[in-house]
């Protein structure tokens, strides 16, 4: 069926055949030609809205042909059910009756006051996609005024309602807070938006028919203006920070953003400018920078600040061979006085040393802090030789060490007294990387500190070697206990004739395939680490096993054990417990142990270390002093504590012979141990004249290489039999290992 096929015999055209003097044939084809090359959708309907005609039009435009909607479909198909529905309900709003959501809607409103009426809908092609037309529709009359049916003629308002769209966004884009400028290919200005008039102080009125350089600032030369309009002509865009200046005469920062504008045949015919106000943007991006590379107590350089400046000072040494220097610096003792005074005194006493520090360096060099108490004054253009410039980093350094050793009045008027610690690296060029300088001057502070604080130390290799080797050290210590490298030797006790009381537990350390590690290389390491803590907790039940097996021999079961216990060891808050655990866990007689402190623990916390010394002499557990004579022990204080026994140290007895003092000493030893009721151990005794001496001056007891050297628990087993003997005349050197 086609389209000329179903097209009514009756045409609208008919009425006027007389005037044209065509033939009603003629006018019908004539009409229906019209039809269908008009450039709108045409659609014909009865009465009841079933489709009569659809052009060619209506057709490419829905997608459906002739024969799948003609005298089959109502325009219904290609409508959108929710927008029937929703006009449908318009009109019984308005009507006060309700209207059915079918055809009806569409004709509604039609009637003899209104032939014609026109209304926006949506319509939806065969494919499922949809488009808004302008849908005009008029009723169709008989030659006696009777109703035919309805005429359609819809058109595709896409386009349209886009450019529409276009024009709102511009007029939102125009009217919002960035300010926007359009100028002519000449550069007159010829519209502006009020934000441009708000931001500049520039009225439309006064703007246009000007030129932008009404608002230049002169910050930028002609070179920057040169590129920026190559830029424009190459690409049709640009944008960039440009400083401009208002009518007032206030200079700001802006971001501006310039695009040309071409006709059809690619001639510029306008530039249309966007810009806006970003000084707080710039105070934000400053504030920024200074949270990122300033410290915000001291408002020093920070690391990432130092580390910057540091790259640019190794390039220039590089490239003018003049030396550099970093100092490295720490405030002595700071933790003290911030954990005594509180935190906003130790930042008041911080922020002053900052100060100091600026005043002591020229300006082309930098003082940072790092964190902490920990400060860098990098010195720049110290000349080309290397002593001359650790000449003068040296005086820098004196000069700090000088101005913070000064008196801080950080509470009232009450003057507290820091000095600081400061270690000196030179570099010369990009040889090593400020990482490794900062660790060179690091290096170098720890030497200061290690030679008693207060100095200034600079770095070499030879320190580079030292730390080197600690660090090997340590990371061996770290392994050594998981690995049983540890070894404990015994050495033995005597009392006046000789026989056997005891022993000393030694600790060693063995590395495989390494010579054996001195106590004194390993032990200070230990304490600094932490690691004696449980290399103490190891010794003690190696020693409680031991002696759990001597106690099934006659000649070991009342032989006691004295087992050296570290300050840092003895402050653990559960060490009475661990003791007791040790002690339970072998079946051990507790008092055989006995526990040999240092001096340096009875300076701090004295009422804690009674408690924790009685609860442990309840439980049978003994005590000794050893290294007496070296510390700080007083009268006083020794009758705090319940020792039991003095170890005299070698030091003193190894001179009493030929040193008149340390004789005496000794002997005044030996007095106030009598006087206490304190048994009294001479250690380090090596020769039968020390041993006739201090029988005769009342000692009872005795250690050292002359009753027998540091040995295994093997060998002490196996020369048990050779310790109830006389003096022999054995030397120190006849036992060492």
């Amino acid at each position: 069926m086609t389209s000329s096929s179903m097209f009514p015999e009756t045409c609208v055209l008919t009425g006027a055949w007389h005037e044209t003097g065509l033939r009603p044939t003629q006018l019908c084809a004539l009409q229906h030609a019209i039809f269908e090359n008009a450039g709108r959708a045409i659609i014909l309907t009865d009465t009841q809205g079933m489709i009569l005609y659809f052009n060619a039009q209506a057709q490419k435009m829905l997608g459906y042909t002739w024969e799948e909607v003609v005298c089959r479909e109502t325009p219904l198909i290609f409508h959108l059910a929710e927008e029937v529905g929703e006009r449908a309900r318009g009109v019984t709003r308005q009507r006060g009756v309700a209207a059915p959501e079918g055809f009806s809607v569409f004709v509604a409103d039609l009637g003899p006051e209104q032939p014609v009426i026109e209304a926006e809908w949506t319509y939806v092609r065969k494919d499922g996609s949809s488009f808004p037309v302008s849908l005009c529709i008029s009723l169709l009359r008989g030659k006696c005024g009777e109703i035919l049916g309805y005429l359609g003629i819809a058109t595709d308002i896409s386009e349209r309602q886009q450019h529409e769209q276009s024009l709102r966004i511009a007029a939102i884009a125009f009217a919002s807070q960035a300010a926007i400028m359009v100028t002519d290919a000449e550069q007159r200005i010829l519209q502006v938006n009020q934000a441009f008039s708000t931001l500049t102080g520039y009225p439309a009125a006064e703007a246009i028919g000007s030129t932008p350089s009404i608002l230049k600032s002169g910050r930028q030369d002609a070179t920057f203006y040169t590129e920026m309009w190559r830029t424009l002509a190459e690409t049709g865009h640009w944008q960039g920070e440009i400083w401009n200046r208002r009518k007032s005469g206030e200079v700001f920062p802006e971001w501006l953003t310039i695009s040309s504008v071409r006709d059809a045949s690619g001639k510029v015919t306008h530039f249309v400018s966007t810009f806006s106000d970003i000084s707080n943007l710039k105070v934000a991006e400053s504030e920024i920078h200074h949270l990122a590379y300033y410290d915000p107590l001291t408002a020093m350089p920070n690391r990432r600040m130092l580390l910057n400046r540091l790259e640019k000072s190794c390039l220039a040494s590089k490239r003018d061979g003049h030396f550099g220097a970093l100092l490295m610096i720490d405030i002595d003792h700071f933790k003290t006085l911030n954990d005594t005074l509180g935190h906003d005194v130790g930042d008041r006493l911080l922020t002053e040393v900052a100060n100091r520090l600026a005043a002591c360096i020229r300006e082309c060099d930098t003082a940072a802090r790092l964190g902490g108490d920990e400060f860098v004054v990098m010195l720049e253009n110290l000349g080309g030789d290397a002593a001359g410039a650790a000449l003068q980093a040296e005086a820098v350094a004196e000069k700090v060490r000088f101005e913070l050793a000064r008196p801080y009045l950080l509470i009232g008027d009450t003057e507290y007294f820091r000095s600081a610690s400061i270690g000196i690296s030179l570099y010369l060029g990009c040889e090593k990387t400020v990482d490794v300088l900062l660790k060179q001057a690091d290096i170098a502070l720890y030497k200061s500190k290690d030679a008693g604080r207060n100095a200034i130390r600079f770095f070499d290799n030879a320190m580079q070697i030292a730390l080197d080797e600690r660090a090997a050290l340590e990371s061996g210590l770290r392994r050594a206990l998981s690995r049983n490298e540890f070894v404990l030797y015994l050495q033995p006790q005597v009392n006046a004739e000789s026989r056997l009381v005891g022993v000393e537990v030694l600790l060693r350390w063995r590395p495989p395939g390494k010579a054996m590690i001195s106590p004194a290389d390993f032990i200070p390491l230990a304490e600094d680490t932490g690691l004696i803590v449980p290399i103490g907790l190891w010794v003690l039940d190696q020693a409680c096993a031991e002696l759990s097996r001597w106690a099934d021999d006659p000649e070991t079961a009342d032989l006691t054990m004295a087992v050296n216990v570290s300050a840092r060891q003895f402050r653990q808050g559960d060490f009475v417990s661990q003791v007791g655990d040790a002690l339970a866990r072998h079946g051990v007689n507790p008092g055989l142990i006995k526990l040999e402190l240092t001096e340096s623990l009875l300076l701090d916390k004295v009422e804690d270390v009674v408690a924790k010394m009685q609860a442990l002499r309840r439980m049978g557990v003994r005590f000794s002093l050893d290294d007496f004579g070296t510390g700080y022990a007083s009268l006083s204080y020794l009758k705090r504590f319940p020792f039991e026994q003095l170890k005299v140290d070698r030091s003193f007895i190894s001179d009493i012979m030929r040193n008149s003092d340390d004789a005496g000493i000794v002997r005044a030893i030996l007095a106030m141990g009598n006087t206490l009721r304190l048994n009294v151990v001479a250690e380090g005794v090596e020769d039968s004249d020390q041993h006739t001496y201090l029988v005769r001056h009342g000692c009872a007891f005795f250690q050292g290489y002359l009753f027998g050297k540091p040995m295994s628990f093997a060998e002490f087993r196996r020369d048990l039999g050779g310790y109830r003997r006389t003096v022999s005349n054995a030397s120190f050197d006849d036992w060492m290992i």
